[in-house]
């Protein structure tokens, strides 16, 4: 159970983007929970949030390992698996003031396999690792450590369908929601509107709980 109730919804939002400010604006509106995963060596590059602004701009939410450099974790060999993940963990955790424990795999596609979680499984602090492969569902899963979440924001179709179908359960065993994505994506065709009619959906329930990952993950 989460906090007691049987229904939880929770975000994972990757790579540190300026884009984010506007989106946790809109998450603290509506009373959402969400874990932002950076790439500490990458800070203040392009259009990613800089070093002295993190601790604030995060205030309220999780931050998470994302790597310190957003590689492609199945091309490096383990050594460098383990140096990008423990690296980031050490360099965010000292940014965020508490021991940051979850991470999302970097990039898109095939970004992660079996054997790359079994490393960081067996070699870093790790409690759960978010893949980008969709569930498109609401089930619980046991391997947090190749954690596939329901739904991509952007797929409208399919977070409207899930919501909608998740909003009606009356379940009988722990059930969670979460979406995951890039703040910066929601620029392309002006989709703020549309998300933010997501989050309206979602917010406000008396039978859900509403946390990061770590809330609901490590419960």
């Amino acid at each position: 159970m989460f906090n007691g109730k049987m229904k939880a919804v929770t975000f994972s939002y990757d790579d540190g983007v300026t884009q984010d400010k506007r989106l946790i604006a809109l998450f603290n509106k509506y009373g959402l929970k969400c874990t932002f995963n950076l790439n500490s060596e990458l800070m203040g590059k392009g259009n990613r949030i800089p070093v002295r602004e993190i601790r604030e701009t995060y205030a309220g939410h999780e931050i998470a390992v994302h790597t310190l450099t957003h590689p492609t974790l199945t091309n490096c060999d383990e050594q460098e698996i383990i140096r990008q993940v423990n690296g980031d963990c050490a360099n965010l955790s000292e940014l965020a003031g508490y021991e940051v424990v979850g991470m999302a795999y970097p990039g898109g596609g095939v970004n992660y396999n079996h054997d790359v979680a079994e490393i960081i499984r067996h070699n870093t602090t790790m409690q759960y690792a978010r893949t980008t492969v969709c569930s498109v569902n609401c089930d619980l899963q046991s391997n947090l450590l190749e954690f596939l979440p329901s739904v991509k924001h952007t797929d409208f179709y399919e977070l409207f369908t899930v919501a909608h179908e998740f909003l009606a359960l009356k379940p009988t065993e722990p059930k969670l929601f979460y979406i995951w994505g890039h703040s910066y994506e929601l620029d392309f065709d002006d989709n703020w509107a549309r998300f933010e009619d997501f989050c309206r959906l979602i917010a406000n329930r008396d039978d859900i709980f509403y946390g990061t990952n770590k809330e609901v993950l490590l419960n």
